[in-house]
């Protein structure tokens, strides 16, 4: 199947209220480009130089989420044009995205990172830790960072209850930071989980937003 062929069967079977980032990280940017003539305008990369380089060849009006660690020193580089950030993980991220996003006068939406898998390779917050950071209130004071939501990835695994387990802990996290910080707060409603191997399970569970690679440009 061709990537525009992959891309109308997942127009034709993911709800209209969930939101396809098509990860084309290590992908080159001419199939980024037929994915976005079949229709595709988001884009997930992980990695700042990469991202930098093709955003600079590709169409301006591709809205670029980055999705991987992000490292301090690097804000700057995509500060200017990245349409989201999923990878929120610290308080002084996020206060580099806040003084970077201050430099280009604009707003910076960003999701809270949080591990929800046992595998101890994955980064984000724990439960525990997020609670501590929104309690400590100092988010409040980063005007030019939007919170727009939670992110999380699964075990890597084919055992469908853990999986769906870690992913009801992440819808509900959600519902408690939203009941207790961001009850006023339209733009917090991203509850991005879900990737080519578990989507499904994800969008059952109350995803919002996949994270699609494989089925959209096939293997790496």
């Amino acid at each position: 199947m061709t990537i525009q062929a992959h891309i109308a069967a997942l127009q034709e079977s993911i709800p209209k209220d969930v939101t396809v980032v098509a990860v084309s990280k290590f992908h080159p940017s001419a199939m980024i480009r037929e994915a976005y003539d079949s229709g595709q305008r988001i884009f997930g990369e992980s990695r700042v130089q990469e991202l930098v380089t093709k955003q600079q060849e590709l169409p301006g009006d591709i809205q670029w989420h980055f999705i991987g660690s992000l490292q301090r020193n690097k804000v700057k580089q995509i500060a200017p044009f990245i349409s989201l950030i999923h990878s929120l993980d610290s308080e002084k991220l996020m206060q580099e995205i806040d003084k970077q996003g201050a430099a280009h006068q604009r707003v910076i939406p960003c999701l809270l990172q949080l591990h929800i898998a046992e595998e101890e390779t994955k980064s984000g917050f724990s439960p525990d830790e997020c609670r501590s950071f929104l309690a400590s209130g100092t988010w409040r004071e980063c005007t030019h960072v939007q919170i727009s939501g939670v992110m999380g990835m699964a075990t890597y695994t084919d055992d469908e209850a853990h999986i769906r387990k870690e992913f009801r802990l992440l819808k509900s996290l959600f519902e408690e930071f939203k009941a207790n910080y961001f009850a006023e707060e339209t733009a917090f409603k991203e509850i991005s989980m879900g990737m080519s191997g578990d989507y499904s399970l994800a969008m059952e569970e109350g995803s919002t937003m996949v994270r699609l690679g494989t089925l959209i440009f096939g293997a790496r």
